[in-house]
């Protein structure tokens, strides 16, 4: 075993990767090109098609990766966006291609320049197993459930399995998703826990998949938002491989569809997008209603902690769950398996200092997404948590900038390149976007309208 004053070189030591999802697929590919052997494990079995399974109960519901989370995985796994649309995931561009309506109308549709792909999460997952099959130094390992972590001193040293097995290893990062029981493991092995943040947000939605044939809409996708505080229901309409529309009902703190079908068709024609309904009333079902629960969002502030142990990372959900109906997990897991990388091209020793720099790193990536997410839940009463100071503000900003996004094209791409993690929030801050924000608010439809009302 690892003494503790060893100091492993990620070199020339096994790593482990608990949990075959997005992060820990994104993770294991960052460090086969930088250990001599990599270990993922996962509990599910591992199905060879794109079909959902059990350890991701979100998987049958809508997932986008932005585009900085495109990015990063697409430098992770060249070629992966063609490959993806090779096997039917649909590109799109998220201001010309998706009508979305929020604060009173149907957002204009102009031309962004940038591209989103369109897939089930099940096919993205598929796509990337199938790249990190082929590395020679991969082990994936399905149907094995971890028990624990071993350690000595302020090192991590390998995962105990289930079935009693040890796995010796340099560095094990933990991808198991919002369910990880490190907290458990960690303080057996004398460890604090790190200060866990959560925002309170009942939010629950259903999913089905419907035929997609031409003509069916005049858009690529649609997506419908609610302005808080007093509408709660959303909508989402994805084109996914093999032709097929994903459907989405979601609604915050209750108001979501729970009673099967009926429930679902009403939820659609309550809002207002006429697309909504008219495209349930025209498309043939292909699936069952998927329904799923989110509680809340939470990040685990491993940053913060005095005492952090080497050998052992956070990832992904593990990290930080969002409120998914941003669509921000993925990107930011991707984005953390980046951050990873850079770090061990840098301090390639498996130490104390490489996980405290981790964490610093990953809390950069998550503060944006988090204050979005965070930011607009906090515009209901009823969502439960510490409020930032300056909330109140910075939600008015956040209306005002969405209302300017209406009618004014600049501010819509700056907006958009914000939300999609390519831009820093700072640019909407400043005073000429701020000038331009207010000035053009004052003319959107929304403002004109008052309360939201359904479009002709």
């Amino acid at each position: 075993m690892t003494s503790q004053l060893t100091r492993p070189d990620v070199r020339e030591t096994t790593t482990v990767v608990i949990g075959a999802g997005i992060a820990g697929l994104a993770a294991a590919r960052v460090l086969a090109d930088r250990s001599s052997r990599v270990v993922l494990v996962d509990r599910d079995r591992l199905p060879d098609t794109a079909t959902p399974r059990r350890g991701v109960p979100q998987g049958s519901h809508g997932h986008v990766l932005l585009v900085a989370g495109q990015q990063a995985l697409g430098d992770l796994f060249p070629g992966l966006l063609s490959e993806l649309v090779e096997a039917g995931a649909v590109p799109f561009d998220p201001m010309l291609d998706l009508s979305i309506y929020r604060y009173g109308a149907v957002w204009p549709r102009w031309s962004s320049g940038l591209k989103l792909v369109s897939f089930t999460r099940p096919l993205l997952e598929t796509t990337l197993r199938r790249r990190v099959r082929t590395m020679s130094n991969i082990e994936i390992r399905g149907t094995v459930a971890v028990a624990g972590l071993t350690g000595v001193g302020d090192r991590i040293t390998g995962v105990k399995l289930d079935n009693g097995e040890v796995i010796s290893s340099g560095l094990v990062v933990d991808c198991s998703g919002r369910g990880s029981r490190s907290d458990r493991w960690l303080a057996e092995l004398g460890f604090p826990s790190p200060r866990v943040e959560e925002v309170k947000v009942d939010v629950g939605y259903s999913t089905r998949l419907f035929r997609r044939r031409p003509g069916d809409l005049d858009v690529t996708a649609v997506f419908v938002l609610p302005s808080a505080p007093h509408q709660k229901r959303a909508g989402l309409i994805l084109p996914v491989e093999g032709n097929r529309w994903l459907v989405t009902m979601v609604g915050w703190h209750g108001d979501y569809p729970t009673g099967g079908e009926q429930a679902f068709n009403d939820h659609a024609r309550s809002l207002p997008h006429p697309a909504m309904a008219a495209l349930l009333e025209r498309c043939e079902p292909l699936t069952d209603l998927v329904s799923y629960r989110f509680p809340s969002s939470r990040v685990r502030r491993f940053e913060e902690l005095e005492r952090v142990p080497a050998g052992y990372l956070a990832m992904g959900d593990a990290l930080c769950s969002f409120n998914p109906i941003y669509g921000q997990g993925m990107t930011c897991a991707a984005m953390e398996a980046a951050a990873l990388g850079r770090l061990l091209d840098r301090h390639p020793t498996l130490d104390v200092a490489l996980s405290r720099a981790f964490y610093r790193a990953a809390a950069r990536t998550i503060a944006t997404p988090w204050r979005f997410a965070t930011g607009g839940d906090f515009a209901y009463p009823e969502t439960k948590g510490k409020r930032p100071r300056g909330i109140r503000l910075l939600n008015g900003y956040s209306r005002k900038i969405q209302l300017a996004a209406q009618v004014d094209f600049e501010v819509r791409r700056t907006f958009t390149s914000v939300q999609h993690l390519i831009a820093p929030p700072s640019v909407l801050r400043r005073p000429t976007t701020v000038w331009r924000v207010l000035r053009a608010a004052r003319r959107a439809p929304g403002a004109r309208a008052g309360q939201p009302t359904r479009p002709s």
